[in-house]
């Protein structure tokens, strides 16, 4: 049940799980301020944005350890409408959105994820590792040779530190070094606060100023029914991925209702709708992460970013992001699957491909499942056929 929370999903390595959700806290920045300005949303709105939907989904029973927030694919779907109708409408299909996940949370819409294939779900989990991969490529060109620098010694630390010291994770120590010396060296990183602008941030509470009429209904309805479906299949698709990496499993079902909830609850802050963010919560598990504890110092640490921190988070170098955040790309991918293929029959192989392919072409991970799973359904059936 929704807020039946063990008390085993807390505990744990408090110092593993505090530090994996300061890592993972910092990780989020670069993708919410940049999608939110592609969608047209005040940076900080977006940040406070993922720090509700990071604690609302932790304290009412999403999975423990799996990092969600305002990612950048629920961001692209609302650009169109904050462009036509402005921030008020976004705000109202954030609403519903959450209302939807919560009503699908209850008709079991998780099991649908049960009839993906295998080869689908590779796929999918490549292809991400690539957008990942290139997301931080595209940032290079930003960066001037001190950050090349920063980001080739990020690169190495991330696996040479582990062998030094244990006690903290990498991409904390990278993180605090870098910020240090961006710190004392001013001007001389492409920092956070350069991403966009991090003025400060007015919260309300309570429903957006749209009129309750049906036509207000069909402006929001085409965008909250993206963003349900979006959202819930980038969750549900992380949800297998975090249970591989800690070895356990988890209540979907719940996972769905608290995504929901938080959308509902975001949604009355003024914030977008956001859902799990697969490589931040890659690299809160590989931080350490294991518990709620690690996502709710997360959405913590966020807020202070917001209210408190401002300062300090305007001058984290992204070089050093991009640098932790390539090794997350390569280890997401599954290397073995490119053995794996030699032994597949042809419907497998090219529907993982496929898979691959559409999501780093349409950079819309939704659509590449949706791909995936059509193409190797009629392969099947043409296979079938043929043999008749």
């Amino acid at each position: 049940m929704l807020l039946s929370i063990k008390k085993n999903e807390w505990v744990g390595n408090p110092r593993e799980n505090i530090f994996a959700g300061l890592v993972s806290s910092v990780a989020i920045l670069p993708e919410v301020i940049g999608f939110a300005i592609i969608a047209g949303v005040h940076p900080m709105s977006a940040l406070f944005a993922s720090a509700i939907t990071l604690l609302v989904i932790t304290l009412t029973g999403g999975r423990p350890a799996m990092v969600s927030a305002a990612a950048g694919s629920m961001a692209l779907v609302i650009a169109g409408l904050v462009q036509s109708h402005g921030l008020n409408y976004m705000i109202a299909a954030t609403i519903l959105t959450g209302i939807f996940q919560f009503i699908l949370g209850y008709l079991n819409i998780h099991k649908i994820m049960k009839h993906i294939p295998k080869s689908v779900m590779i796929g999918f989990v490549n292809g991400l590792a690539i957008s990942i991969f290139l997301a931080q490529v595209q940032q290079l060109p930003e960066q001037n040779v001190i950050g090349y620098v920063m980001v080739i010694v990020s690169i190495l630390a991330i696996y040479l530190l582990p062998k030094v010291i244990k006690v903290v994770p990498p991409a904390l120590i990278i993180i605090t070094v870098m910020t240090i010396l961006s710190f004392v060296f001013k001007g001389s990183f492409f920092t956070v606060g350069d991403l966009g602008d991090m003025s400060s941030l007015d919260v309300s509470f309570g429903l957006p100023l749209v009129p309750m009429s049906l036509e207000t209904l069909w402006i929001i309805l085409p965008t909250a029914i993206s963003l349900t479906f979006i959202g819930l299949m980038e969750t549900l698709l992380t949800v297998p991925i975090v249970d591989e990496m800690t070895n356990s499993t988890s209540d979907s079902k719940r996972e769905v209702k608290a995504q929901g909830l938080a959308n509902f609850i975001t949604g009355l802050f003024g914030g977008q709708a956001g859902c799990a963010m697969i490589g931040q919560a890659v690299i809160n598990v590989k931080s350490g992460g294991r518990t709620r504890l690690s996502t709710f110092v997360s959405g913590t640490t966020l807020l202070l970013f917001i209210f408190v921190l401002n300062s300090l988070m305007m001058v984290i170098p992204t070089a050093a992001l991009i640098g932790i955040m390539i090794t997350v790309a390569g280890d997401t991918f599954d290397w073995k699957s490119l053995q794996l293929v030699k032994s597949w029959e042809m419907i497998e192989s090219t529907a993982m491909l496929v898979t691959v392919v559409v999501i780093v072409y349409t950079g819309n991970l939704a659509i590449g499942i949706l791909c995936g799973v059509v193409l190797n359904g009629l392969l099947i059936l043409l296979t079938k056929l043929n043999k008749k």
